[in-house]
């Protein structure tokens, strides 16, 4: 039987009773802002939301639903603006169903805490949180896996400006009883707050509604900005926890009513908090206790996001191989030092770099070659699943296989055979170029795979050349 998610959440109630360095990437360009009067705008916005069909939540009460099979996601992420703007979107499936690409990161839950389509639940109608970017959320969808695209809903965790506006009570606060609010006049939620928790995990299944294939939570940690050491908590919501200690119990709790609804959970880590206690505890992120309880642990390894000197490199950013061999070598002995037994383990799934870092003193351009050294380094370093950040969604697809090359790879990797035309089938055999992770047609085309990644320090693209 069925009921409305309003009853699952009193449930709750009745039952029971944590994030991200600021990305500093290249400016999102959109169109200029057509200038309006604040009726007119009002007017035209509850004009749209009235002919727009808001997604509705329902939940079933015959016990946890079965998940489909996992994917290896190779990702990219999409803001809600491109997202809704149906040339962009045709464009880049255009460029997907090109290459290996066969997942998307889609803002549901954005940095400025607004639902990016209409979503009719409880917490969002109340707020009035829907900003709709993206009109048709199941006409994107419907297309999406028309295309066989992964679908990932990213879900901006406690980094709210606009929540603490309607619900001050649920804010960071200050010893004066002022909101805290970062070096942008952001304002945070705290995350201590089971109100909070119950929100994001609405929006989640909100979203697995709307045909997501997976949440993503992002900022699921405490602020680290100036200022951040004179907010106060109260004792009754700490009840003695650390802020490793709720954000792992958040995650925990996610994650145990998302897999009911059938969604599969991820979260996204910094990378500097992989082997750094100090780090670690300051934006409250374990990353091998969280990874006890996600499906997929997502760290930020942006080379960029390195000083000068980390893993004894002397410019991370100018050395996107090594960095990222190194920051997931160190996530391999982080987790296997924190599996516990009959408890699985999440994925490791890495975010990577697909922009230049100008701000940096030692930076280096970032095009094709240097997203597959990235690329190269996850498959090195014993992993096969990665995504791919631009703030600008605008991505370097020359650095990726064709989508023929990523089929022959995942059929050398499932060990079937693929015949070429005219020639007969044989036995499959442990070959340099057959190893898992190797590029498909690297040595085809005279490269080398070594520290260099494919490229052989060449700037050769993995795209086939139309005929």
């Amino acid at each position: 039987m069925k009921t409305k998610l309003s009853l699952l959440l009193i449930c709750v109630a009745l039952a029971g009773g944590c994030s991200r360095y600021e990305r500093k990437e290249e400016p999102v360009t959109v169109p200029a802002p057509v200038v309006v009067t604040r009726g007119q705008e009002e007017s035209e916005t509850k004009k749209e939301e009235d002919q727009t069909p808001k997604i509705e939540i329902e939940v079933t009460t015959k016990g946890p639903r079965s998940r489909h099979a996992p994917v290896k996601v190779k990702g990219i992420y999409i803001s809600a603006y491109v997202a809704g703007t149906k040339a962009m979107m045709d464009e880049i499936i255009r460029q997907i169903d090109e290459t290996e690409i066969n997942a998307v990161v889609i803002d549901v839950k954005d940095d400025n805490g607004r639902i990016t389509f209409p979503m009719d639940t409880p917490m969002v109608n109340e707020i009035d949180a829907v900003k709709k970017f993206i009109p048709d959320i199941e006409g994107l969808v419907k297309t999406l896996k028309e295309h066989n695209i992964y679908t990932i809903a990213r879900v901006v965790a406690f980094r709210d400006p606009y929540l603490p506006e309607k619900k001050p009570e649920l804010a960071l606060k200050l010893g004066d009883g002022s909101i805290y609010r970062d070096s942008k006049g952001l304002a945070w939620v705290n995350p201590y707050k089971q109100e909070i928790w119950d929100y994001l995990v609405e929006v989640g299944i909100g979203a697995h509604a709307a045909g997501f294939d997976e949440v993503q939570f992002d900022y699921i940690r405490f602020s680290t900005e100036k200022g951040i050491n004179r907010v106060v908590y109260d004792e009754e919501d700490m009840k003695g926890r650390s802020r490793t200690d709720i954000i792992t119990e958040f995650i925990d709790y996610a994650h145990e009513k998302l897999e009911e609804e059938g969604v599969y959970v991820a979260a996204d880590v910094f990378g500097a908090i992989i082997e750094s206690g100090v780090d670690s505890d300051s934006v409250g992120q374990s990353y091998g206790d969280m990874a006890n309880h996600l499906d997929y642990i997502c760290p930020m390894i942006y080379p960029s996001h390195y000083g000068d000197g980390n893993f004894g490199i002397a410019h991370p950013d100018m050395e996107p191989y090594n960095t990222i061999l190194a920051a997931l070598k160190g996530s391999r002995e982080v987790l296997d030092s924190h599996k516990e037994e009959e408890r699985s383990q999440a994925k490791v799934r890495p975010w990577l770099q697909d922009f230049t870092a100008s701000y940096l003193d030692h930076h280096i351009h970032y095009g094709d070659e240097e997203i597959r050294q990235q690329i190269q380094a996850v498959y090195d370093a014993g992993y096969d699943e990665w995504m791919l950040w631009s703030a600008a969604c605008r991505y370097h697809w020359g650095g990726l296989k064709s989508a023929e090359e990523a089929k022959e790879e995942q059929a050398r990797e499932s060990g079937v055979v693929v015949q070429d035309v005219g020639k007969a089938a044989s036995s499959p055999q442990e070959t340099e170029d057959s190893r898992p992770g190797t590029p498909v047609g690297c040595f085809d085309m005279g490269l080398k795979v070594g520290r260099k990644g494919c490229f052989g320090g060449q700037k050769r693209s993995f795209r086939r050349q139309a005929a």
